[in-house]
């Protein structure tokens, strides 16, 4: 049993897609797996056996964070380092290095699990210094907005619910309060979110967006706050995104996605208007205007530990609810008209709208993924059909499917419906019931029972 043990860890460790640099309490090498070995580009048979200094000569005691997880005992959470390593090439990793401790307590050594994000880390730094170039050159020209292309009037809808929404973000957008917009994904909140930037007083201002689940929390921070040169291993001196969206709106998608030590500095910059570059001792003013959604009940992710309470308190100073498509069905045929139109002329087709049988079909539907769901839908099907109307033919198996099981429920709804009024017209007498339903008296018995009706009448004989 051991050796199976054993053989597989080895399987595990050696396809783990994190680098493990395991050490013991002296600080000897006794694990490194394949991931790691490819991030330092060193072979294994170099490292292991041999003391962490004597491998990696530009670390000391105080800069390995594997020796000094062995003297403090403490962990190090999601460390981010950028290192040249024996190759040649420059390295971002995201490190947790853990202490290893035996069953009486006894330290036996640490271990170092290291994420590479090297391409994330340079996506991102080049799409911040795109966004840079673009916002400085269109203030420069005097171009006009930045960063959103949506007003309100690209929201499609007459449904009640919706109009009460648009009503009151376009109030909001008057004003420079932070603003929460919850709604499911796929609903339009990041529509919104541009609407109001376009009808406020910042709309000739940057409008800056990030999804927080999108990236590594260590990357994360960086991003959103910039970094000064020497902030972590390989940094530099590098302007974030608050930084970048000065005097016009930064809208934070997937809000509790961030961790909760990064959303308490988000709170400072709120409450303040100033924030630290990482490792930087110099304060710097910034007036941006947040605008955060959650696609999940706010009071619950708080409940759950997913998002601070006195970060929540403080953006929901305006609360936006943005509606499912489930909920405003009314808008259906606009919502469909509206995207048949866009979608004709990217894709070149001719298709006029959707037969009664498949708006029924779609008005039945849950929609999970919204309006956003919707669309895809159309065009997945406009790339089969060139002109006419959208059939039942030309819907996806999974919404016939669905269409089928709400059928049989309505069915079986009904059913219980007339049962129960046949059996109160007729005193609770099967019999006679079955005569009023025109069926057999057993049918009627076997499903009386099957609805339950055997706790209050006697099936099996004539009468109550």
């Amino acid at each position: 049993m051991n050796k199976l043990f054993e053989a597989l860890l080895q399987v595990i460790l050696q396809q783990s897609d994190e680098g493990i640099h395991l050490v013991d309490g002296e600080g000897i090498t006794r694990c490194y797996n394949t991931s790691a070995s490819r991030m330092d580009g060193l072979e294994a048979e170099a490292v292991l056996g041999r003391h962490v200094l004597d491998v990696f000569p530009s670390l000391s005691r105080d800069t390995s964070t594997l020796l000094k997880v062995l003297v403090s005992r403490r962990p190090i959470f999601d460390l981010q380092q950028t290192y040249t390593n024996m190759r040649g090439a420059e390295i971002t990793t995201i490190n947790t290095t853990l202490p290893v401790f035996g069953h009486r307590g006894e330290l036996l050594g640490a271990v170092e699990i290291a994420r590479d994000i090297t391409q994330i880390q340079k996506l991102s730094e080049q799409v911040v210094d795109l966004r840079r170039r673009l916002y400085t050159i269109a203030e420069q020209s005097s171009a006009g907005p930045t960063g959103a292309r949506y007003t309100f009037a690209d929201i499609v809808g007459e449904s009640s619910s919706l109009a009460q929404v648009l009503k009151r973000a376009a109030q909001a957008a008057h004003t420079n309060s932070p603003v929460l917009v919850v709604g499911e994904t796929g609903s339009g909140k990041e529509l919104l979110v541009q609407a109001i930037h376009n009808h406020g007083q910042r709309q000739t201002k940057p409008f800056v967006a990030q999804n927080c689940a999108a990236l590594p929390e260590g990357l994360l921070e960086g991003i959103l706050f910039g970094s000064v040169r020497g902030s972590f291993t390989g940094a530099d001196n590098r302007a974030g995104l608050f930084e970048l969206a000065n005097r016009g709106t930064l809208f934070l998608d997937e809000l509790h996605a961030m961790a909760l030590p990064l959303q308490a500095k988000l709170l400072r910059v709120l409450e303040r208007g100033e924030l630290r570059r990482l490792g930087d001792n110099r304060t710097r003013q910034v007036d941006v205007r947040i605008i955060a959604a959650l696609s999940s009940e706010p009071a619950e992710l708080v409940q759950q530990g997913k998002l601070r309470p006195d970060l929540y308190y403080r953006l929901n100073v305006v609360r936006l609810e943005l509606p499912p498509l489930r909920k405003r069905l009314e808008d259906m045929p606009l919502l469909i008209r509206y995207l048949l139109t866009r979608l004709n002329k990217k894709l070149g087709t001719k298709v006029l709208g959707v037969s009664p049988e498949v708006m029924r079909i779609f008005k039945s539907y849950a929609w999970p993924g919204n309006i956003r769901e919707l669309a895809n839908l159309l065009e997945g099907i406009l790339h089969f059909r060139g002109t006419g109307q959208v059939q039942t033919s030309d819907l996806p198996e999974y919404l016939l499917r669905n269409q089928q099981r709400g059928l049989r429920k309505e069915l079986a709804r009904r059913e219980a419906e007339m049962i129960s009024e046949a059996m109160q017209a007729s005193g609770h007498n099967i019999s006679v019931a079955a005569s009023l339903l025109a069926i057999p008296r057993q049918t009627l018995q076997r499903k009386l029972k099957r609805l339950g009706w055997h706790n209050t009448c006697n099936i099996n004989g004539n009468n109550n």
